[in-house]
């Protein structure tokens, strides 16, 4: 049994699908299915349900996948201490993120982790589907971290390391009833067109939920991904919005304008996977994350 058999398995276990599993590995389609077929072989048994339409593990994958992704990470810590001894610090660190962040200086600190460790590997990639998109990338072992904005009732199965939080904020066109209001309330702004996130972000379901306590649903007619975007099309009086107060949200033909009586704040948090134990590269980035973060 081959370590590269294993990463194969995995894969395929991960994303239930030959293809996206090739394509993660930066593999053949053939060379994944043929390295599944030989581990079969050696352990005399289906690991795959396989069909036209789908791929599913079968009863004998479902209780090989734990031990197998053990096997690889007992193997990876082997080899890590063996470079590390001779050479340095070592590794790979899949780091998500979302768009518009405003509590971390990401580029300094991962700019700073690479001058003391430049011998680890770091990709950034951010999530074109929020907090909610990062952390099942994170789940499904896509990502090593990520930095999201969600609550933790939306972290099941990861390990959170909390950042800060900051306040939401109203924004309102230039010469709105409102611009002049030193602060506002959520009912204030009941009625009105609204600017925000695509729905499945934490930052848009979390103002979802207080609308509807107030029994005031929302009209959301333009959703931009980006949170940096939302202050344009609020100054171009397309509508109003109650976002997170990162910092640089601004534009000539909006202002901004406190929210009072609303406690709920945005969380910022470094997230891992709960059962997987990171690797001392990215142990060693958490650890210089938390030192950052106090």
């Amino acid at each position: 049994m081959e370590t590269r058999q294993l990463e194969y398995f995995v894969a395929v276990a991960e994303e239930l699908s030959f293809t996206r599993a090739a394509r993660r590995l930066f593999a053949v389609q053939s060379t994944v299915s043929a390295a599944v077929k030989s581990l079969e072989a050696e352990l005399k048994t289906s690991l795959f349900d396989r069909s036209t339409r789908r791929v599913a593990l079968s009863a004998a994958g479902s209780a090989f996948l734990p031990e197998a992704k053990a096997a690889l990470e007992a193997f990876d810590r082997a080899r890590s201490v063996v470079q590390e001894a001779s050479e340095g610090l070592r590794g790979s660190i899949r780091f998500g993120t979302m768009s518009s962040v405003g509590v971390l200086d990401l580029p300094g600190l991962l700019g700073a982790f690479h001058q003391r460790y430049p011998l680890v590997e770091i990709a950034v990639s951010v999530s074109p589907t929020g907090s909610t998109g990062l952390a099942e990338d994170v789940r499904h072992g896509r990502l090593d971290v990520a930095l999201v904005g969600a609550s933790e009732p939306e972290l099941s199965g990861l390990r959170s390391r909390r950042l800060g939080t900051v306040p939401y904020i109203a924004v309102v066109p230039l010469g709105h009833r409102l611009a002049d209001a030193e602060t506002v309330t959520l009912a204030d702004l009941a009625g009105e067109r609204f600017v925000d996130a695509p729905p499945g972000f934490s930052n848009r379901m979390a103002i979802d939920r207080a609308f509807e306590l107030l029994d005031a649903p929302r009209r959301v007619s333009i959703e931009v991904a980006d949170l940096s975007t939302v202050p344009n099309y609020v100054g171009e009086g397309l509508g109003v919005a109650v976002i997170p107060d990162v910092g640089g949200l601004r534009h000539q033909g909006a202002v901004t304008v406190p929210i009072a009586e609303l406690a709920l704040v945005w969380p910022f948090t470094i997230v891992t996977l709960a059962d997987r134990p990171p690797s001392r590269a990215l142990r060693t980035l958490l650890d210089l994350i938390d030192e950052r973060a106090s």
